[in-house]
């Protein structure tokens, strides 16, 4: 958050390949560059379709940004198993390859919670605006609807390389490596709406995003803290999402954001959720 901070007040154009900055402090980060006249172009497959797909239509004709997800290895699992799951199993994504925080994240779908939130930052848009898609092939990396009933998709295999040749290249488009979609072999694409009653992290975020404020940073903070005990063999993957709703129920949250009470809410959540674990 300050490394990107200071890259704004710069006048950097940022590259931004993280959730979290935003999470924490989307408005801050954003008004930012507003003021100093910089762009934010995401890394985030996610965020990277969508802004592909607005990019050359009016804001005032958005009807509602699509995130799509895989799912993750434990889409098909049943509740009552989550208990026994292990961090090894967590970190086994069936299409990307990704550190282990982030495999977890993505294994639990709160890795769509925190791109919800992301999402309402850079797009400046409601909550309500942004709906979930599961979408196991991992293909289609988000959409957008428009006012007309017109959905624009960004298509691409499931790879990095691609985002950051868009981000990179921006506005032009560079060469990124990345194997080409044979559409005809792909021959389907499936799509889902999430199990939130299995992944609560997604109606969480939902709820931090809706209340602003320092409520994001607190939720983000939390699902750290917890994410790590889970790894270290601490904490049951199934407790995780107790650990987030426990720190915000518990910790002070304040309406407006400043660094400094972002930076504070932080702090104080990782103390109260490592208590709590």
């Amino acid at each position: 958050l300050i490394p990107t901070l200071d890259a704004i007040d710069a006048g950097k154009n940022i590259a931004l390949a993280n959730k979290e900055t935003l999470v924490m402090a989307g408005s801050l980060v954003m008004k930012a560059a507003e003021e100093k006249g910089v762009d934010i172009i995401p890394v985030d497959s996610e965020h990277s379709a969508v802004f592909q797909c607005l990019s050359g239509n009016r804001k005032d004709d958005l009807d509602k940004i699509l995130l799509t997800g895989s799912g993750g290895p434990f889409r098909e699992t049943r509740l009552e198993e989550f208990p026994a799951i292990t961090p090894d199993q967590a970190c086994a994504h069936p299409n990307w390859e990704l550190g282990r925080t982030i495999s977890v994240d993505s294994a639990s779908m709160r890795n769509k919670g925190l791109e919800l939130i992301e999402a309402c930052a850079l797009f400046d848009v409601a909550p309500d605006f942004v709906q979930i898609v599961v979408h196991p092939q991992s293909i289609i990396h988000s959409m957008v609807q428009y006012v007309d009933g017109s959905i624009l998709a960004q298509m691409g295999a499931p790879d990095m390389r691609t985002p950051i040749a868009h981000a990179l290249g921006w506005p032009e488009r560079i060469e990124s490596g990345t194997q080409r979609l044979d559409l005809v072999e792909l021959s389907r694409f499936d799509f889902q709406a999430p199990d939130e009653r299995k992944f609560p992290g997604i109606s969480l975020s939902r709820s931090a995003a809706q209340a602003g404020g320092t409520l994001p940073t607190i939720l983000n903070a939390a699902n750290e803290v917890a994410v790590d005990a889970f790894l270290a063999g601490r904490l049951g993957f199934d407790r995780i999402p107790a650990v987030i709703e426990g720190a915000m129920e518990g910790v002070p949250w304040q309406a407006e954001r400043s660094l400094e009470s972002v930076l504070h809410a932080d702090g104080q959540t990782r103390h109260y959720a490592s208590e709590r674990i």
